[in-house]
């Protein structure tokens, strides 16, 4: 190899590995630098920010959703000539049939590991009557607007340009491990978290890749995440990755008597066995489906690079 390949393909752009370090570092630089501003200016706001509430959780989430659509949008553009809509953000053809599927599989997905842990006698479901209705509603409203950002964050960062430029790079399995290792070790801090918890998020994170590989868009994988985490919080009332305080009068309470290894303790059912069974056959169906197809343009776009665009 010569020493200009080390930084170049054949088509004299930043080879892959160069480019996902290019966006990385600017996402780093720029998260610390938007986060420290943003926090300041909300600290000084008359209704106060306080620890774990609502804006603490939301802010590093619309910096992190505003930073990976732009950065990604400058470094498809200044780094592989593409156009904005091959992040596959945009209201492309099929993205709201695709969007309204994933939230249909998001659902019975994770329906399908609570009927695992009922099945097994591990856990039952009861009306949840301690909270009243209206918290309850609210409940459902607020947090779905909080795992809707928060699932679009997630899916801009880790299925957007850095899975996508190691995809037109023909490196696909290793964009989907990469990233879904990421993903997982980014959960890896939550409170209950374990070895299991680990394997599942990465097995979520391949699911997700999956949901963009079929489709070539992000929304089928953001369908995915936002109605997997609305469903196990707001609805199941099952931690979400460890997480309690977003759904604080869910509409059922669950009351878990069986194992850890199935129910996933304090970090919630994606800590347990029923978890994993339902994110392998969920990836199978959505792999295998055929109703899951990518446009041409977004296929042309995303598969691999030709020195035109």
């Amino acid at each position: 190899m010569k020493p200009a390949e080390i930084f170049t393909n054949q088509f004299g752009r930043l080879r892959s590995g160069w480019r996902f370090s290019v966006f990385i570092a600017a996402l780093i630089l720029l998260t610390f630098a938007l986060v420290g501003a943003v926090g300041a200016i909300l600290v000084n706001l008359p209704v106060g920010v306080s620890k774990g509430g609502l804006l603490d959780i939301l802010t590093p989430h619309f910096v992190l959703l505003t930073l990976a659509i732009f950065l990604g949008w400058l470094c498809g553009k200044f780094l592989e000539g593409l156009p904005f809509r091959a992040l596959g953000a945009w209201f492309t053809k099929n993205w709201l049939k695709d969007f309204i599927w994933g939230l249909l599989l998001g659902a019975v997905s994770i329906g399908l590991a609570a009927l695992i842990l009922v099945g097994f006698g591990a856990t039952s479901f009861q009306l949840n009557q301690a909270a009243g209705q209206s918290a309850i509603l609210l409940t459902l409203a607020v947090s779905f607007g909080v795992f809707a950002v928060g699932a679009l964050a997630e899916e801009a960062f880790f299925r957007g340009y850095i899975f996508q430029t190691f995809t037109r790079a023909k490196l696909v399995l290793f964009a989907v491990a990469l990233t879904s290792l990421l993903f997982a070790y980014t959960h890896t801090s939550n409170q209950g978290a374990n070895y299991l918890s680990f394997i599942n998020t990465t097995l979520a994170g391949v699911w997700f890749g999956a949901a963009y590989l079929k489709t070539r868009t992000l929304w089928l994988a953001f369908g995915l995440h936002l109605a997997w985490n609305w469903m196990q919080g707001a609805v199941l009332g099952i931690s979400v990755s460890g997480i309690t305080s977003i759904t604080t009068a869910p509409l059922l309470q669950p009351t878990n008597s069986g194992s850890t290894i199935l129910t996933g303790g304090d970090y919630g059912i994606e800590g347990g066995i029923a978890c994993t069974i339902a994110l392998i056959i969920s990836t199978l169906l959505i792999w295998f489906a055929p109703i899951f197809k990518p446009t041409e343009e977004m296929l042309n776009l995303t598969s691999e690079e030709d020195g035109k665009q």
